[in-house]
């Protein structure tokens, strides 16, 4: 997968070579799953998510949609899209690489894929895709936003291990293996500061539960 970034010194567009997809940590609980990144070539790919495992899904961009339905409950008819289920468990944030979002997003992304890991899928007939596996954090790239959101995980579920934004970033970048060249954008800064607000955010609520006594 590669990416066009403007090397700053010389203002010449430089293309950078990146993973389909990227190991960025191991072992999360509860059920020691591991966490990717990448971007819409490997959101699209099922074998590849098969291989490594991938149960949920986290999209991260906006107007970036796939159609997973590998078992359909109604098929495509006229105007109606056809609707099932496939084989992952996917939660959508919807998020602008840039400006446009508001804080409340990324703390929303943070809660979302915090919560779809710990989901208790019901053993039903319409709960076909129960099997607990790893996590794919995605966007179009694999560069801005789902990095940002990557980072942000990190350090609120490993602060021993990444105890500041700037070192969940620094791991990300390097696992994700984003060239120094392309840090001035990936992520984009403004993700990179809403991330730490939400950071901020989750330690608050952290400590008033705390007080509160849950």
């Amino acid at each position: 997968m590669a990416s066009v970034t403007e090397n700053a010194p010389e203002n010449k567009p430089v293309e950078h070579q990146h993973p389909l997809i990227s190991l960025i940590d191991t072992g999360f609980e509860p059920h020691g799953f591991d966490i990717y990144i990448g971007g819409t070539q490997t959101a699209r790919n099922i074998p590849l998510l098969r291989e490594h495992n991938i149960a949920v899904v986290i999209n991260c961009a906006v107007n970036l949609d796939f159609n997973y339905v590998t078992q359909p409950n109604e098929q495509a008819v006229g105007e109606s899209c056809a609707h099932g289920t496939g084989p992952v468990r996917v939660f959508k944030l919807g998020l602008v690489d840039g400006d446009g979002n508001i804080d409340d997003m990324m703390l929303a992304g943070y809660l979302l894929m915090a919560s779809a890991v710990r989901q208790k899928i019901p053993e039903k007939q319409s709960y076909p895709v129960r099997h607990q596996g790893n996590v794919l954090v995605h966007c179009r790239g694999g560069r801005s936003r789902s990095t940002a959101l990557g980072a942000l995980y990190l350090h609120l579920q490993r602060p021993e291990k990444d105890p500041t934004m700037d070192a969940a970033v620094a791991h990300v970048r390097e696992t994700r293996q984003l060239h120094p060249d392309e840090w001035y954008s990936a992520p984009k800064p403004m993700l990179i500061e809403s991330a730490r607000r939400a950071a901020d955010a989750v330690k608050l609520l952290k400590k008033e539960g705390a007080r509160a006594g849950y």
